[in-house]
């Protein structure tokens, strides 16, 4: 991966493997990316956070990472499937803090029961 990494990425999941040059997440504000050995100080943390992998999502990294072995053969996603349970916490996960609130107003109104579109629209408009 090179320089400007999930520059302006407006949704989905990445899971990067490998090295990653500079600038990376700049503009991004949709989606989520898994990163494994991160280097911090080459993020834009302009409009992102860089987390530890939430539990409820280490077994759909682990799906991700499952399917890339056994469609490459890469034997970097092999060492990490051999010792999950410890590889994990070498992953950080890289998300917009925009993108994060609406994920939890989704959450929360389907929770209660509310109409979800009029929630977020009533968050982003009162934070």
């Amino acid at each position: 991966m090179g320089d400007h990494a999930l520059e302006y990425m407006t949704g989905g999941t990445v899971v990067i493997l490998g090295q990653t040059g500079r600038n990376i997440a700049a503009g991004m504000s949709g989606g989520r990316a898994f990163v494994l050995d991160l280097n911090t100080a080459v993020v834009n943390t302009e409009m992102v956070d860089i987390l530890a992998v939430p539990a409820d999502q280490r077994e759909n990294l682990k799906a991700i990472v499952s399917s890339f072995h056994v469609e490459t053969g890469s034997e970097i996603a092999a060492a990490l499937l051999a010792n999950w349970d410890t590889e994990i916490s070498r992953f950080s996960l890289i998300m917009p803090r925009d993108y994060a609130k609406v994920l939890a107003a989704i959450e929360r109104a389907t929770k209660e029961g509310l109409p979800v579109d009029e929630y977020i629209m009533e968050v982003a408009a009162n934070g």
